[in-house]
């Protein structure tokens, strides 16, 4: 079953998802960056990221660590729609980048490829303000032993 029809089909998921979009935004380092995470349905994320000059390198463009950040979270979040128990955590991550992140709106959307018990695969692309793909993902994440329930961010009153 696709991943959209499947949403449909898993009761708490709608729940499971906007915890996990709280869990996004308690986390510190999110705290850093002008962001918004959305989790349409199973194994699909999409973030929201404004870039502006204080992530720029010498040459006047993001730094590599910005594409990281973008993709990295998307292809997570995408994943862990799957996992609903534990915190999955990033094993690798392969990235490409095509073009040059200048100041604007940035969007990073998440798909979950593989994997539903100890190892996921997901895949993430960033699309600029003009609409041009602008850097692409892949990672590999694995099970926690952290309980999403332990984690303050992810409860409704944490």
């Amino acid at each position: 079953m696709p991943p959209e029809e499947a949403s449909d089909a898993m009761p708490g998921a709608d729940s499971h998802y906007r915890a996990l979009e709280r869990l996004y935004s308690s986390a510190p380092i999110n705290q850093k960056f002008a962001s918004k995470i959305e989790l349409p349905g199973e194994g699909r994320s999409r973030l929201t990221f404004t870039i502006d000059e204080d992530v720029f390198h010498a040459a006047g463009a993001a730094h590599g660590t910005i594409y990281f950040k973008m993709l990295d979270d998307a292809a997570f979040y995408a994943a862990n729609t799957l996992a609903t128990d534990r915190f999955l955590l990033t094993t690798s991550f392969n990235l490409h980048f095509t073009k040059p992140v200048r100041v604007g709106e940035v969007i990073a959307e998440g798909r979950w490829v593989s994997g539903k018990r100890r190892v996921f695969v997901a895949e993430s692309r960033l699309i600029d303000a003009e609409g041009d793909e602008i850097g692409r993902g892949t990672g590999t994440f694995m099970r926690s032993r952290i309980a999403l329930s332990s984690l303050p961010g992810y409860s409704s009153d944490g």
